[in-house]
């Protein structure tokens, strides 16, 4: 088998903040340069990955001509990619699985909703109320569940956003009937609905109207979704904001983002919200960053894959207090627009992929690069330290430069070994060589805490439910005086967007010996929705043990109303396809590859 790639042992120094405390932010990061690798080919590019096991990586792309084929000889568009051979197992979504959203329930099942047509494989179903089940395996057969008839979305989603809630299932929020560059009147799906169905605010297991959805208008795909922790969720779309309750139906209006910067697709900023601590009683905070100003009225024809992305980052506190102070703004060193904003272990932000000028998607503007509405990639990262003062928080002289563009289309993601994984890129109406081709190597980011020694530990338990205590055995480095535990959910990453991506500081003591850390699994299914988990053990000096996988909770199944169900089905009708494609422009963003011949 193969290891994980590891970078040449450097010297490194430690930067400290401040001492670490139990269960407190750890805000020691070990600085040096970081060593980037290409090893790897997905076989589809990698639109859409999340990782799924210690060892794998779940890929979907759309249906497209790639070079990975299915054993029946027909095209893939999924894939399981084990991240320590870099292998790739075929795997088969009967739908479009194109720009659709993902995320988790409680049982450890990954749910990818929403789509596209099919319309290279004689399939007449389209993906569009698609809703794909993945449960992992350590057989090697397990594959993609699909049942349209029954087990579908109440409506045509596509550019919808997915979020985990606190009690194990799913809600899907907006979204678009048909393709287009950005979203109109005539395409908008202005409402939300959950899996499994709930029978819920009048709306009996169908979809539920959202007035955000429509004041909105017209760059709100992929909306940015924040599960909070009192169980409201925050959302942003295009330069608005809200909190949402959602047990209640309440959208609650927050300040618009600062500077008309527009920050969900086509013009996508990477957003994360910071690590949760219970130092600060959990005070929710998020950070966006990149974004663009370019008009989402405007007709494209007068559009340049030159304009400047926005430098733009802002930051707002999710309390009285904060709300009240509105959004931080900070400035980056480089426009960015469609970046991936990843959480580390160690609490810092990566900023990786997308480009310094243009939009998202293709075809649409007057000078494109290839089919590219976007040019001059962001070829090197970006870090962000959110417990340094302001004006001192971003760094990138570490960080190594790629040769590989990754445009519109492209993907990373934290692995649990503590790399990242960056993939994907396909600004284009299919696979092409040309400016910017079709991309499927992956490359390799390697953190400089890998460089130094790790902790390491045993005893995991499968399944840790709310509030109880349980032991690790830990082999700790000799040089380090304390650590600290990190939760995360490594999220879905698609289109610059990061749903369901979340970091919990857990309260954690070392035992006087050095050999067993007792920790305290988070408080309430609010502050950690159950589902799946990684778990880091960071020294003081922020150096992360790998992240081994586990659920929290109990691993039941999200709350199932069959009444809901059966209603969902009387009241909506399944999959159509022959409808939606009038709703595809001919050429540019949302239009569909040709048949082969």
């Amino acid at each position: 088998m193969r290891a994980f790639h590891r970078s040449t042992l450097l010297t490194s120094l430690i930067y400290t903040i401040s001492v670490v405390a139990s269960g407190a932010v750890t805000s020691n990061f070990v600085s040096g340069p970081w060593s980037l690798s290409q090893h790897g080919t997905t076989g589809i590019a990698g639109l859409e990955i999340a990782i799924v096991s210690d060892t794998k990586a779940l890929i979907y792309d759309r249906v497209e001509h790639n070079p990975l084929h299915a054993h029946n000889g027909t095209l893939a568009w999924g894939a399981e990619y084990d991240i320590t051979t870099d292998t790739v197992r075929v795997l088969n979504p009967v739908t479009n699985t194109f720009c659709a959203a993902g995320a988790f329930v409680s049982n450890g099942t990954f749910v990818n909703t929403g789509g596209y047509p099919v319309t290279l494989t004689g399939d007449p179903i389209t993906g569009l109320q698609g809703i794909r089940l993945f449960t992992p395996c350590n057989t090697g057969n397990c594959d993609v569940f699909e049942n349209p008839a029954r087990v579908r979305l109440t409506s045509d989603r596509w550019y919808p956003s997915a979020l985990r809630l606190d009690d194990g299932s799913v809600m899907v929020f907006g979204g678009q009937v048909g393709g287009g560059y950005t979203n109109t009147l005539s395409l908008n799906n202005p409402t939300y609905e959950f899996y499994p169905p709930k029978n819920i605010h009048g709306y009996n297991g169908i979809q539920i109207p959202s007035q955000f959805l429509k004041d909105t208008l017209q760059a709100n795909q992929f909306p940015l979704m924040f599960g909070l922790p009192d169980g409201n969720i925050f959302i942003v779309a295009n330069t608005q904001s809200m909190i949402f309750n959602w047990r209640t139906n309440v959208e609650t209006r927050l300040p618009n983002i600062p500077n008309g910067v527009r920050v969900t697709s086509p013009y996508s900023a990477g957003a994360v919200l910071l690590p949760l601590s219970p130092a600060t009683g959990y005070t929710p905070e998020v950070l966006i960053c990149g974004g663009s100003t370019l008009s989402d009225t405007a007709s494209t024809s007068t559009f340049t894959t030159q304009f400047p992305a926005s430098k733009q980052c802002v930051r707002i506190v999710l309390n009285a207090a904060g709300i009240a102070a509105g959004w931080q703004v900070e400035t980056m060193p480089q426009p960015r627009i469609m970046p991936n904003a990843l959480l580390l272990p160690d609490g810092r932000v990566l900023f990786v992929n997308g480009a310094h000028s243009g939009a998202a998607g293709f075809g649409n503007f007057k000078d494109l690069v290839g089919q590219s509405n976007a040019d001059n990639p962001a070829f090197q990262g970006l870090l962000y330290n959110p417990a340094a003062p302001t004006g001192s928080r971003f760094s990138q002289a570490d960080l190594p430069t790629s040769d590989i563009a990754r445009m519109y289309h492209s993907s990373a993601t934290l692995t649990p070994n503590g790399t990242i994984m960056i993939a994907g890129s396909n600004p284009n109406q299919d696979v092409t060589t040309t400016k910017y081709a079709t991309e499927y190597r992956v490359e390799w980011l390697s953190p400089s805490y890998l460089t130094l020694p790790r902790p390491t530990y045993t005893g995991l338990p499968g399944t840790i439910n709310f509030g109880t205590t349980f032991t690790l055995q830990v082999t700790i480095p000799s040089s380090a005086t304390g650590v600290t535990v990190s939760l995360m959910d490594l999220g879905f990453s698609t289109h610059a967007a990061q749903m369901s991506q979340r970091l919990v500081h857990l309260v954690a003591t070392l035992s006087s010996d050095r050999k067993s850390l007792s920790i305290q699994a988070p408080p309430n299914a609010m502050l950690y929705p159950p589902g799946p988990a990684f778990l880091f053990v960071l020294t003081n000096d922020g150096v992360p043990s790998f992240g081994h996988k586990t659920i929290i909770g109990t691993g039941a199944s999200p709350p199932v109303d069959e009444g809901a169900i059966a209603n969902m089905l009387k009241a909506t009708n399944g999959p159509q396809a022959a409808a939606l494609t009038q709703l595809s422009p001919a050429v540019g963003e949302g239009s569909l590859p040709a048949a082969p011949p």
